[in-house]
């Protein structure tokens, strides 16, 4: 049985995939054995499917991008950019979440580590009825919770870690992702989520100009997951 890992976000567009994938990177560098989910995605484009949050998670893995892989990763997959459950009842395509859990602890059964990224914030609706965090609650799985630092970002981040901790899903690690624009500089805001957070690891990650494979210039976060040296 393989271990497991989530990324969720505070919220969206804020850096989630970059780490995730950036985490992916960092561990298949370091020897682990790795592979990635991404079950539930909202403004997928299957004409331009390596530029998809799955894509660069499948390349970061040094997975091909294929249209198999993709189906692999990401069951779930809509057109519409809009929250997960309306973007599903739009295509008439509701998502059963026992489904997407099932489809987790499936990937779960394999060797190495399986690093799933969730999709919006931690309260975004996946059905009519339940969010990503019943989805995170369902699988109990170390988390790694990405915020921003625009201006109300300490607020978001602080309420997402509250909500996280209040249903026992296990905070491994905070990544402050820098925002394009933020009131005061990222190491500022980086402390001020240690203080209120003073045993949960935080590390504050630059942003990355546009580049290819971004992720390989984001700082080491493997510090952030127990994971042995090599599987």
């Amino acid at each position: 049985m393989g271990q497991g890992l989530f990324v969720t976000g505070a919220g969206t567009e804020i850096g989630k995939t970059l780490i995730a994938a950036a985490l992916v990177h960092q561990l298949v560098s370091r020897g682990q054995a790795v592979r990635v989910l991404k079950p539930v995605i909202s403004g997928f484009d299957p004409t331009q499917p390596e530029m998809s949050d799955t894509g660069r998670l499948l390349t970061a893995a040094g997975i091909e991008v294929t249209d198999q892989a993709i189906a692999r990763a990401s069951p779930w997959r809509f057109a519409e950019p809009i929250a997960p459950n309306m973007a599903a009842n739009r295509a008439g395509a509701p998502i059963d979440l026992d489904k997407v859990v099932a489809h987790c602890r499936a990937g779960l059964s394999g060797d190495g580590v399986l690093v799933i990224e969730g999709v919006g914030g931690v309260m975004a609706p996946i059905t009519d009825q339940a969010t990503v965090l019943d989805w995170m609650a369902a699988l109990g799985l170390p988390t790694v919770l990405v915020g921003g630092s625009y201006l109300g970002a300490i607020s978001h981040t602080l309420s997402a870690a509250a909500v996280l901790v209040d249903r026992a899903i296990p905070l491994c690690g905070v990544v402050v992702s820098e925002s394009a624009d933020q009131p005061v500089p990222l190491a500022e805001t980086s402390a001020a989520v240690v203080g209120f957070l003073p045993h949960i690891p935080v590390i504050g990650v630059p942003r990355i100009p546009l580049r290819p494979r971004p992720w390989e210039a984001v700082p080491d976060l493997t510090a952030l997951v127990d994971l042995p040296e090599t599987l």
